[in-house]
């Protein structure tokens, strides 16, 4: 059975700009790891336009920033994943997350993840090609 992701683009608030924000069966792994005053990457970052996204899964491990908690990540660390293609599945695994400092920091990694590839690269090129939050920028 494979993970299901979602790729939400949050508009931008008081504090951030627009930011993305992921969801993996239904839950908000940005909040989990970094505490509800955290926040995803920038969305003009993940999905810069007119260059591949750097969400893509290759054949080549990569190390993905999810997010960071209320402090920074250069406080408390960033949540990132390695992110690798092996044929039809795309895995996120070698979780790495924020220290607990002041916040709800999640005490211990995220499970492997296993996404079916054509699920996966349909997603991202849905956020891809979605720019309504360029109008804030």
């Amino acid at each position: 059975m494979f993970d299901r992701l979602e790729i939400r683009v949050l508009p931008p608030g008081p504090r951030f700009p627009a930011q993305l924000r992921f969801w993996v069966n239904g839950e908000d792994v940005v909040e989990d790891a970094v505490g509800e005053g955290g926040r995803g990457p920038y969305a003009a970052v993940a999905l810069p336009s007119g260059r591949p996204s750097p969400l893509q899964a290759t054949g080549e491990a990569r190390r993905l920033e999810l997010g960071e908690p209320e402090c920074t990540g250069g406080c408390c660390g960033f949540l990132t994943v390695a992110v690798q293609r092996f044929g039809e599945i795309v895995q996120w695994s070698d979780w790495k997350v924020p220290w607990e400092v002041g916040h709800s920091a999640m005490p211990y990694p995220p499970p492997e993840l296993h996404f079916d590839a054509s699920q996966y690269d349909a997603e991202v090129a849905r956020a891809e090609a979605d720019r309504w939050w360029q109008v804030y920028s």
